[in-house]
């Protein structure tokens, strides 16, 4: 892969002189234009070799252009408030918004290959974590994410050069550590595994550009032509694409009952007593106690999702949940329509900026199915954006489970008759009138077309690693036991399997 760079390559102080002010202003421009149509990001990674000149490549770029539009960042190794999340938790955290930049030194690349360098992860695991970053990748670029990835070269020879001539200099000393010594030792590991990674990440959509750095004026130019060229690409695909006739989504038509099949099969006409639901509500809510406080949840986290319905029961069902828990360490997160941050991020940005650390539980009502199942309906997003929704959401739901999330998710289910009585019964009283509304109304209209898409999610989306609880819902006092019930069930075998695995 580093064939591709141009060893000694190297700019005339002149040529550079006379280049540098016409690349600036471009850049300027193309970024004012970028963030003025704010229809898409710019991420550039910035990875290499240690003294080929990452760090001044990207100071280069915030001076050229207008660094209140560029976020910079840079990762080392997990911290304290990073762990306990999954892997690809903190970089969530740093994507630029639409129309803004990101520079982000070492990215997602950084680990993987420092672990499998130094022998700290085998050849399996390294592969695994470079198809995660495809995965990754693919879905940026869908969700209309320009990245730029570059890659800086230099060779052994030319690395021990530039320390030692650092080292000398005590202005610059400092940059210079113990690592960059340890990590030149296994310089030939590091660019057998590099090459590796590079192959197997330079996509279409995100292809690498290995730039040779012994040359600070070559690296600059040749990494500020490349970026120039993204950004213009990237202005002028959002100016085709808003010059292009608007096409008028049709209204989703309403399906078949046929097609809802696997929710008329569950059983509604199950009841519990009052008598009956209170003893066991106090017995598994002291259960639910009991576990979320045990010293073995430390290494876990727990996420809870609810969808179903209007008037499904929902509310009533989380807050029998949240009795048992402490209030200092879970956080209920109502999902509503994104707001105007939101609507600038990648979709799956909201719900992974919301997952828990280890130790604590994070209850959605609603989430990141709203995907296909809000927007599929309503026609808020494209046939293709619904389509790659189940894989996405699979995705990242393994990945919180890899991570010793316990997730666990709940359609609560409920018939058209019972809905209509609840209907009924919030607006002939006073103190539930808040709870309906006209959108619960219009969303009655389109039941089917909502049954269907539901039967779609659960096919897809119920899988081994995070199946779906389908509850039946009619009666209340039922439902919330059968709820509670598989709460603890689950965490009690995640726990068992933990301990397990911890005296194998």
């Amino acid at each position: 892969m580093f064939e591709s760079a141009e060893i000694g390559h190297r700019i005339a102080k002149k040529e550079y002189r006379e280049r540098e002010p016409v690349l600036r202003a471009a850049l300027l421009n193309a970024q004012y234009a970028l963030l003025e149509q704010a229809k898409a990001p710019v991420i550039i990674l910035i990875n290499g070799a240690d003294g080929a000149g990452k760090g001044e490549t990207g100071n280069l770029f915030n001076e050229w252009m207008d660094p209140r539009h560029i976020h910079t960042e840079a990762f080392d190794a997990v911290d304290p408030d990073h762990a306990g999340r999954p892997e690809m938790w903190r970089y969530w955290q740093a994507l630029p918004q639409k129309g803004h930049i990101g520079i982000l030194f070492g990215s997602w690349y950084s680990d993987p290959i420092l672990a499998h360098v130094m022998g700290h992860e085998k050849k399996a695991r390294f592969t695994q974590r470079l198809e995660r970053i495809r995965h990754f990748e693919r879905m940026l670029s869908a969700e209309g994410a320009v990245l730029l990835k570059f890659w800086f070269h230099l060779s052994r020879s030319a690395a021990r050069t530039r320390f030692k001539a650092l080292e000398k200099d005590p202005k610059n000393a400092w940059r210079v550590t113990k690592d960059d010594w340890v990590r030149l030792q296994h310089y030939e590991e590091f660019v057998t595994v590099c090459s590796q990674a590079l192959r197997k990440t330079s996509t279409a959509e995100a292809p690498w550009r290995v730039i040779e750095g012994a040359d600070p004026a070559y690296r600059a130019l040749t990494a500020g032509d490349q970026l120039l060229e993204a950004l213009q690409t990237a202005v002028q695909a959002n100016a085709d694409a808003r010059a292009r006739p608007t096409v008028q989504r049709a209204a989703a038509a309403p399906v078949p009952s046929s097609a809802s099949g696997l929710l008329a099969s569950f059983d509604y006409s199950r009841k519990l007593s009052r008598k009956h639901y209170e003893a066991e509500l106090a017995q598994l809510q002291s259960r639910l106690a009991v576990l979320s406080r045990d010293a073995r949840m430390a290494s876990h986290a727990l996420v809870l999702v609810f969808e179903g319905m209007d008037a499904a029961g929902k509310g009533s069902t989380l807050r029998r949940i949240t009795q048992a828990l402490d209030a200092r360490h879970y956080r209920v997160v109502p999902i509503a329509a994104p707001t105007d941050e939101e609507r600038a991020q990648p979709y799956l940005w909201r719900f992974w900026r919301q997952l828990p650390g280890h130790g604590h539980t994070t209850v959605f009502d609603r989430s990141w199915y709203g995907r296909v199942l809000v927007e599929r309906v309503e026609g808020f997003c494209s046939e293709a954006d619904w389509m790659r929704g189940y894989d996405e959401i699979n995705t990242f739901e393994e990945e919180q489970v890899r991570a010793g999330t316990i997730l666990l998710k709940f359609w609560m289910a409920i018939t058209a008759d019972e809905q209509l009585r609840r209907f009924n019964e919030r607006k002939a009283t006073p103190y539930k009138q808040f709870k309906i509304t006209d959108d619960d109304w219009r969303n009655r209209e389109k039941w089917p077309a909502y049954e269907h898409a539901v039967a779609d999610m659960i096919d897809r989306t119920s899988t081994d690693v995070t199946p779906w609880h389908v509850v039946a819902s009619d009666d209340k006092l039922f439902s919330r036991i059968a709820v509670l019930r598989q709460v603890c069930e689950s965490v009690e075998q995640a726990l068992t399997v933990r301990k397990k695995k911890g005296r194998a």
